[in-house]
């Protein structure tokens, strides 16, 4: 049990653990630093890798094919929401929610240089992504 905490009074013990107890007994890993699950899982948040044709869509150009990247997977935490307390008889935003999405974590700018008609070169920019993360949604 990673990250545990136990609070004792006399007649009281309470165990706060961040994993839940089901994935305890069946042997998945705890929330890894990164914040996805163990890299035994299949379904976690990782990069992908695909292969995509670039056009321009206006002029004619040659097209070429480029290799990118997508994140995609499932993140280990929790999404809640909260209920917040107000002093004030409007409460603009009653909850506090917070979630996690597999997004990039680091990326590269990448080029291709397309040639078109007349002799003339597009160049189309493009991010390639290097890792993912589970993060925050905004």
């Amino acid at each position: 049990m990673r990250n545990s905490v136990a609070l004792s009074q006399p007649g009281i013990l309470l165990l706060l653990v961040t994993c839940p107890l089901l994935t305890i007994l069946h042997g998945v890993t705890c929330k890894a630093e990164s914040g996805h699950l163990g890299d035994s899982d299949p379904d976690r948040c990782m990069r992908h890798h695909f292969v995509e044709t670039i056009t321009h869509p206006i002029y004619k150009c040659n097209s070429k094919m480029v290799l990118l990247a997508r994140c995609e997977g499932h993140c280990s935490h929790t999404s809640r929401s909260d209920p917040l307390i107000s002093f004030s008889s409007v409460l603009k935003q009653p909850f506090k929610s917070t979630c996690f999405c597999c997004r990039p974590h680091t990326s590269k700018l990448k080029a291709v240089r397309l040639r078109c008609s007349g002799g003339t070169r597009i160049t189309a920019t493009y991010r390639y992504i290097l890792a993912c993360s589970c993060e925050e949604c905004s």
